[in-house]
């Protein structure tokens, strides 16, 4: 692959009419990350305490990538994608809507194999049917517009057998510990990464992006209700990021 003018686009880029909040409409979500794309990385670390990389580890370890197919989808500036890789992958295809993540992702990696990367939709994926072994996803399930419609594309390309796994900030568990984490993600960390990235927009948008979005709990539920098996999750981050795996029946 070349620069930029080589970069693949779906064809099929969904403008789907937009539910729930109103911050998530696709071509507002896009905008915004796009505005932060050149700060996404130092936020992650900041936001995260410096801990996002080790659940990203956690994650393609539970894809089992080994010689596997992977699919890696908001894959952003390509962290995720990258560990998947370095875990022995045959086949990465990582694939994110917004191009100057995209960009970013390139201009991270200047040597060695590059990821196959890819701008598309999650709600509305250019693959045919079983075409990977695994679907890796860091950061991206609350964000969707369409949530179900997405875990069904994610199951849809996966063969029988294959693993979905998706890393992403879930709501704390119930309880004064769980209040104290809402209160300083939402207080403390979430107005410093903005005051950091320039952008104070795009980071009050993300606590907001839990609203509707299903618990821990309800979200095993619904990827059972959608036909994957064995799903599950872990709670990570002192119970603020939930790990969720589940595999398509074979």
């Amino acid at each position: 692959m070349e620069q930029l003018k080589q970069l693949r686009h779906a064809s099929r880029m969904s403008q789907p009419t937009p539910t729930g909040t109103p911050d998530k409409r696709p071509d507002q979500v896009r905008e915004m990350f796009g505005r932060i794309a050149g700060r996404y990385d130092l936020m992650n670390r900041v936001m995260s305490g410096g801990r996002d990389g080790h659940w990203r580890r956690l994650a393609a370890e539970s894809a089992e990538p080994r010689s596997a197919r992977i699919l890696d989808i908001g894959s952003g500036t390509g962290d995720l994608a990258r560990e998947v890789q370095r875990q022995g992958t045959a086949t990465v295809v990582a694939a994110d809507f917004t191009r100057p993540m995209l960009l970013s992702a390139r201009v991270k990696q200047r040597t060695g194999p590059q990821p196959d990367w890819l701008q598309a939709d999650a709600v509305h994926l250019p693959f045919a049917d079983a075409t990977f072994d695994g679907v890796t996803s860091g950061f991206l399930l609350r964000n969707l517009v369409d949530l179900e419609a997405g875990l069904a594309e994610m199951l849809r390309v996966l063969v029988p057998g294959g693993l979905l796994v998706a890393l992403d900030i879930t709501h704390p568990p119930p309880g004064l510990y769980g209040s104290a984490l809402r209160f300083g993600f939402e207080r403390v960390v979430t107005p410093i990464a903005g005051l950091l990235s320039g952008d104070r927009a795009a980071y009050r948008y993300l606590p907001h992006s839990l609203s509707g979005y299903p618990d821990a709990d309800s979200l095993t539920a619904l990827l059972s209700t959608l036909g994957a098996a064995d799903a599950g999750y872990r709670r990570l981050g002192g119970g603020a990021v939930a790990l969720h795996v589940a595999r398509k029946p074979s």
